[in-house]
């Protein structure tokens, strides 16, 4: 993603015809300053604005509602915020066990129950533990610049850490439309180079029967 964001091209910056006499002192006009620093300040905005969150294990209780413990870290819209924030906050690899770090479209919850997610489902990848980091940042970097071709589908993604293992799994709108979720399914692992088979979940049947969902979708 960083590679595919555009250059700063300062020697655009163009210079009058009459050049300056042998010798002569030459400093910057104020319009130069003025356009070289919008230059250098230029952000490269996305498609979409999305929210980074937390699922602290710690805070979690057997008694408290699921998602009482979430928190929004970040909200962000453009390729060097997006940076800013993933280069401070810890990878999958060395999050503690329990721990569940979303990335969602701005304003759709990582919840079942939101609205957006409500009739959608999940594709999930499965990793040894500690090897989910680069998988997580490709998955974030497809999910971002809107590389999918059915990318409106696309909720958000989370990784989530456990004592064996790490899961990726990839949040859609609309279970229903299978050539959307097989497409979304079939990129993703091409994107990853993941050669594994992976399953998608409806949310109604996991909330239905929990462990007990098989998939609907196979790719």
């Amino acid at each position: 993603m960083a590679e595919e964001a555009e250059k700063l091209r300062l020697d655009e910056v163009e210079v009058g015809d009459d050049g300056p006499e042998e010798g002569e002192i030459v400093g910057e006009s104020d319009d130069t300053a003025s356009y070289l620093g919008k230059e250098i300040k230029a952000k490269h905005p996305l498609e979409n604005s999305w929210t980074f969150w937390f699922d602290n294990p710690m805070a979690k209780s057997r008694q408290a509602a699921w998602g009482s413990s979430l928190r929004d870290i970040y909200t962000f819209s453009t390729v060097e915020d997006f940076w800013g924030v993933y280069n401070n906050i810890n990878h999958p690899s060395k999050l503690v066990a329990g721990a569940d770090l979303h990335c969602f479209k701005h304003k759709i919850e990582p919840k079942w129950e939101d609205p957006v997610c409500a009739n959608g489902g999940k594709w999930t990848m499965s990793f040894s533990k500690g090897k989910s980091d680069t998988s997580w940042l490709y998955t974030l970097l497809a999910m971002i610049g809107h590389q999918f071709d059915h990318g409106d589908e696309i909720c958000g993604a989370v990784v989530s850490v456990r004592g064996k293992g790490e899961k990726i799994a990839l949040w859609t709108k609309n279970a229903a439309d299978e050539t959307a979720q097989a497409s979304i399914g079939k990129q993703w692992k091409e994107f990853l180079d993941y050669s594994d088979s992976i399953g998608f979940i409806f949310h109604d049947d996991a909330k239905r029967l929990d462990r007990g969902a098989k998939n609907r979708y196979t790719v």
